[in-house]
């Protein structure tokens, strides 16, 4: 009971980490709303036509794809199958769109959180972009190859598109930071227990063969598994105290952002793409496998990069 107790006299330790959260989140939301009620992300989108045909989707979907890059994946699933005539797509497409979207959503809020845990915001965006169109490159040509999942899509689920009111999105947006707090609080004590009964060392001795592939270890390997399940906002949030305490090397959380880029919220996210007609295999799986790969690139590349060239190119620790 002593146990439980102190922990309930820690959680006020949540809130900075979400008035950090809270004022990176709304008004990043708000202007991204308004970039799109303005027509100013349709405007940039036929940029995106020549990327599209590198991963074999249609052009169209640039729009889709630079929407969820900005407002998030919750804006672009209206859009698939508005801009696509659902007749023509197959799985494969759907697919690769998905992985698209997974690797790159919610852009600025996302990044600027990453930012905010240290490693600088251009390189890590770069990396998830990157990461997303090798990813879908990659599956467009085996899928190109072998003709799997050629079949025309078959969808779970057909969002409809639907603009809202400002106050249908004020009270959204409302609704999501108080679910945020929630979440954020629950986090906490869940994380808490499961270091009191011991089940979160034996959660991180079953992922850490995984993560040590990726360059991962320690502390970095538990914040990194939040942001694996639960997505950037918990794990990075969380990344961004141990980074400034000092519990946490540089590298390490370079490295952990970088794999919580290429594969976070894989419940929630994973769930959403495979009701739209997505392969789970390919937004899961090889997902995974293709983060702890290309972290483990990316952690084999920075033994080479001095100190000082590390800090004054890809890191941006604030005090």
């Amino acid at each position: 009971m002593s146990q439980l107790i102190a922990i309930l006299r820690r959680t006020p330790e949540v809130l900075p980490i979400y008035w950090m959260l809270f004022r990176i989140t709304v008004p990043i939301t708000i202007l991204a709303e308004l970039a799109s009620r303005v027509g100013l992300i349709e405007w940039m989108a036929p940029a995106f036509a020549p990327v599209m045909n590198l991963v074999g989707l249609p052009p169209e979907l640039g729009l889709a794809w630079l929407t969820a890059m900005i407002v998030g994946m919750w804006g672009a699933v209206p859009l698939l199958f508005s801009l696509v005539d659902i007749s023509t797509l197959s799985i494969a497409d759907v697919t690769i769109f998905s992985v698209l979207m997974l690797f790159a959503h919610g852009l600025p809020i996302e990044q600027k959180i990453i930012q905010e845990a240290g490693p600088g915001m251009t390189v890590t965006t770069i990396l998830r972009i990157a990461g997303a169109l090798a990813y879908g490159f990659i599956l467009n040509q085996i899928f190109s190859a072998t003709g799997w999942l050629s079949a025309p899509v078959d969808p779970v689920w057909i969002p409809l598109s639907g603009a809202t009111t400002w106050p249908d999105f004020f009270w959204g947006l409302g609704e999501a930071m108080v679910w945020m707090f929630v979440i954020l609080v629950a986090l906490f004590w869940v994380l808490e227990i499961l270091k009191l009964i011991g089940l979160m060392d034996l959660m991180m001795r079953a992922l850490s063969p995984m993560l040590r592939l990726a360059g991962i270890k320690g502390e970095a390997g538990e914040l990194t598994a939040i942001g694996l399940f639960l997505g950037i906002s918990y794990g990075a949030g969380f990344l961004v105290k141990e980074a400034r305490s000092g519990r946490v090397s540089p590298r390490q959380v370079f490295l952990s952002c970088a794999f919580m880029g290429f594969a976070h919220s894989v419940i929630e996210d994973t769930l959403l793409v495979l009701a739209l007609g997505a392969d789970i295999y390919s937004v899961l799986v090889g997902r995974v496998i293709f983060a702890v790969v290309a972290t483990g690139i990316l952690a084999l590349l920075l033994r080479g990069v001095s100190e000082t060239t590390f800090m004054a190119t890809l890191y941006r620790q604030k005090a």
